[in-house]
């Protein structure tokens, strides 16, 4: 891997420049290493690897130029020790609760989580005698004091929240992780390292799904794990076992990806805050939810944490359920599908399809309201964007 950190003042340059070494041939751009396996020098160098007692690619489920790359770029824009690349941000999450928990461990986490988490955590994990609790997150610390238990070995929060977009003081949180010796972990996918680093807040682990931003064009699924060099190790065992390994054609994507994620996200930030502002003033809307708008109850903490308020926008409209189908039917231009943070903007109704397995009760618990609607703002003109959603809330009426 090529070093010249010591020349990097800014992290848009380090995920620029840090890449594999180049081949005999000098290639200028990363190529692609599409290799199951890799050749040894001799016995000895063979058995040298398989000890650890060399460094060097074995087995592309173990690792590859092109996944190494891809991590490395990662933790220098997260501030990260180590990482570990996996085939989709859901096997970030599993991946990470099975490296680093055994039986008869229990997990913290925020209610406001990805509703397939809410899966892992309720109907999987148990099977293995891993239990959780839930927080409110306007409810901390004086409500999560009462969850921890003795076999509290984890805390998992997503911040902001999806689709809600509730925040929790990551600084604050980490005390009481740390005074309490429970690891954090942190699911910064909203934000991105490039508007929040959770590691310099003191959290020990962050996650992302490479398949949002990271990528940001909604061509590849993938996951990566980040953060202290010690829990790694251990993440990285169960998976190199367990095989959730992330293709090197991916991993090459989203390194190039990675090159333009600041420059990306800008524009996603500068379009959402105007979306969010106009959105604002429309009697159509009833809640309002977007962290970087005065209205936000943790507008002073946004501010705080995130350098810019994200790309998306939640909003719920009055009329509920059947208004926010009428609405969704009526959009021309903006994307009916299950994914965010791509470069076209994206509209979705949380309630009967990311979070459709929740209750009505813990939908409600979490902010998501019959009528609630997600925006993820793409790249798209802003007032081709405004456009369209006035257009769909004009003739859903």
């Amino acid at each position: 891997m090529s070093d010249k950190k010591s020349f990097f003042s800014k992290d848009e340059t380090a995920v620029i420049r840090t890449r594999v070494d180049a081949s005999q041939h000098g290639e200028h751009a990363t190529s692609i290493y599409l290799s199951s396996s890799f050749e040894f020098e001799n016995a000895e160098h063979a058995r040298a690897l398989f000890a650890n007692e060399a460094e060097g690619n074995i087995y592309s489920r173990y690792s590859n130029p092109n996944n190494d790359e891809f991590v490395a770029r990662m933790c220098a824009l997260e501030h990260a020790e180590d990482g570990v690349s996996v085939a989709s941000g859901m096997s970030a999450i599993f991946t990470c609760f099975a490296g680093l928990l055994q039986q008869g461990d229990h997990i913290l986490s925020s209610r406001s989580v990805f509703g397939s988490t809410h899966q892992v955590l309720t109907n999987i994990l148990p099977k293995w005698g891993i239990q959780s609790s839930y927080g409110d997150m306007d409810a901390f610390p004086h409500q999560w004091e009462s969850l921890v238990r003795k076999e509290t070995k984890l805390c998992y929060v997503e911040t902001p929240s999806n689709p809600a977009l509730d925040l929790i003081n990551l600084k604050e949180l980490t005390s009481f992780c740390h005074d309490r010796g429970i690891i954090l972990v942190v699911d910064n996918i909203f934000a991105t390292p490039i508007l929040q680093k959770p590691i310099d807040f003191g959290a020990d682990i962050v996650i992302h799904s490479a398949t949002k931003y990271i990528d940001g064009q909604g061509r590849a699924l993938g996951g990566v794990i980040l953060g202290n060099k010690e829990y790694i190790e251990k993440i990285r065992l169960f998976a190199r076992h367990s095989g959730p390994s992330l293709s090197a054609f991916n991993a090459w994507m989203f390194s190039r990806s990675l090159e333009t994620l600041a420059v990306r996200m800008d524009r996603h930030c500068d379009n959402a805050e105007m979306l969010a502002n106009w959105l604002f003033d429309r009697e159509e809307i009833e809640i309002l939810k977007y962290p970087h708008h005065p209205s936000h109850p943790q507008f002073e903490l946004a501010k705080k944490q995130m350098t810019k308020g994200g790309g998306i926008v939640s909003f719920t409209l009055k009329g509920g359920l059947e208004r926010g189908r009428s609405f969704l039917d009526a959009l021309k231009i903006c994307s009916l599908t299950a994914n965010l943070g791509d470069v076209r903007t994206i509209a979705t109704h949380p309630a009967s399809t990311t979070h459709s397995k929740l209750t009505e009760a813990e939908q409600r618990a979490v902010g998501i309201e019959p009528g609630l609607i997600r925006i993820s703002v793409g790249l798209e003109h802003i007032d081709d964007i405004i456009g369209d959603i006035q257009q769909a809330l004009e003739a859903s009426r």
